[in-house]
C-alpha cells in the first residue's frame, strides 16, 4: 500500500495506516536524550565526563575530545614527563632564559597571580623541595637537606617577560600540580560547551565544574570526611559552578605518628599542617584549584578571611582539629532538633 497520495474520501483506513506508518518511523529516529559518562585515568588522576545529550555516538565523540584535550594538558604540564614543556623549563631556566608557549607563559603568571594574592602561600617553586619526597615510598627529605632548599623556594625568584622565563636561584623548580587539573577541566567544559551540551559536569580528582544542572535539579556533590575513606563529611547542592577540595588524605603516609602529604607548605617546605582539607567553590576551576591548595596551607582563619575578600567565591575548611569553617556564603547545617 503506497502513501504518496491519498484516493478518494472513503479512503479513511488507509489515511489513518499511512499517517501511524509516517509517525512510527519519524519516532523511530528520535532518541530519547539521557547521561552518558566515560572514564580514564589522566594526569595521574581519574577524570571522570558526565553530560545529557540525544546521541550516544555524539556523546562519545565529544567525551573523546575532553580526553584528548587532556593528555595534550598532560603532556605540556606534567613534571613526571621528560619530554613535557615544564620538564624543560625547570632543566634550563636556572642556567638561562627558556622560551615558553603562550599557554605555559599564561598558566606562570596566573599562578603568580595567586602567590601575590595569598603573600606566598600558594606557590609553584614549592617543587624546589616537593621533588624530595615519595609518597610511595614513604621517603621525605631530611631537616637538613630542607634547611638547605628552604631559600629556592620563593616565586619572586621567577623571572616571567612574556614568553621567556628564567629562575633567579640555581634551585629553583616549579610544578604547576596546584592548578593544572582545574585549568584542564575548564577546558574540558569549553570543548562540552562547543559541542552544544549545556548540561554536565566534569571531575579531575579534588576538581569538578558543573555547567548547567541536573535536569532541573542540583547536583549534589560530596566532601569526603577527611579521616573516614568511606565518609562523608559534607553535601554541597551546586548547579553552574566549580568546585575543588584539597586535602591531607590524598597522597601521603604516617612516619613517628606524623602524616607527611604532598600539599607543602611554602614557609617550612615540610607538609602543611593548620587543615584536614579546604574546599572553594567558585565561577572556574582554574580559580577553585589554586585557591583550595592556598587556603589548606593558610589554615581556617587566615583561609577564611582571605575567601571573605574575593567576589563569587566561597569555602569551607576543616581545621586540624576536625572542626569545619564556613565563609559567609555557607551556612552551616542546624544543629538537630532545632
Amino acid at each position: 500500500m503506497g502513501c504518496n497520495r491519498v484516493g478518494n474520501p472513503s479512503s479513511l483506513l488507509r489515511v489513518l495506516a499511512c499517517t501511524f506508518l509516517l509517525l512510527s518511523g519519524l519516532y523511530s529516529r528520535v532518541a530519547i536524550a539521557e547521561w552518558y559518562q566515560q572514564q580514564r585515568d589522566i594526569m595521574g588522576t581519574r577524570i571522570s565526563i558526565e553530560l545529557w545529550h540525544k546521541d550516544a555516538a555524539q556523546a562519545k565523540l565529544c567525551s573523546d575530545q575532553v580526553f584528548a584535550e587532556m593528555n595534550r594538558i598532560d603532556s605540556l604540564m606534567s613534571s613526571y614527563k621528560e619530554s613535557s614543556e615544564l620538564s624543560r623549563i625547570n632543566n634550563n631556566a636556572a642556567i638561562s632564559s627558556v622560551e615558553i608557549s603562550d599557554e605555559m607563559g599564561a598558566m606562570i603568571s596566573k599562578s603568580l597571580y595567586f602567590s601575590d594574592l595569598s603573600n606566598g602561600a600558594f606557590d609553584i617553586t614549592y617543587a624546589s623541595i616537593g621533588y624530595a619526597y615519595d609518597y610511595r615510598k614513604s621517603l621525605q627529605p631530611s631537616a637538613q637537606s630542607i634547611a638547605q632548599k628552604l631559600p629556592s623556594i620563593d616565586y619572586r625568584h621567577i623571572e616571567l617577560n612574556g614568553n621567556s622565563i628564567r629562575f633567579a636561584d640555581s634551585g629553583v623548580r616549579i610544578d604547576l600540580g596546584g592548578i593544572a587539573k582545574g585549568y584542564a577541566v575548564d577546558r574540558a567544559i569549553d570543548i562540552i560547551s562547543g559541542c552544544g551540551i549545556s548540561e554536565a559536569m566534569v571531575s579531575a580528582g579534588g576538581d569538578s565544574r558543573i555547567i548547567g544542572d541536573r535536569r532541573g535539579r542540583s547536583w549534589i556533590i560530596g566532601i569526603q570526611n577527611p579521616r573516614d575513606p568511606d565518609g562523608i563529611a559534607l553535601r554541597l547542592p551546586l548547579s553552574d559552578s566549580a568546585i575543588s577540595t584539597s586535602g591531607d588524605y590524598q597522597r601521603f603516609f604516617i612516619e613517628n605518628g606524623q602524616r607527611v602529604h604532598h600539599i607543602i607548605n611554602p614557609d617550612t617546605g615540610r607538609s602543611a599542617a593548620a587543615s584536614w582539607s579546604a574546599t572553594v567553590t567558585g565561577p572556574d576551576a582554574m580559580t577553585t584549584d589554586a585557591l583550595s591548595t592556598t587556603i589548606f596551607v593558610l589554615g581556617a582563619v587566615k583561609g577564611i578571611a582571605l575567601i571573605e575578600n574575593l567576589d563569587g567565591i566561597d569555602a569551607i575548611i576543616i581545621d586540624n582539629n576536625g572542626k569545619v569553617h564556613y565563609s559567609s556564603g555557607f551556612q552551616p547545617p542546624e544543629a538537630e532538633g532545632q
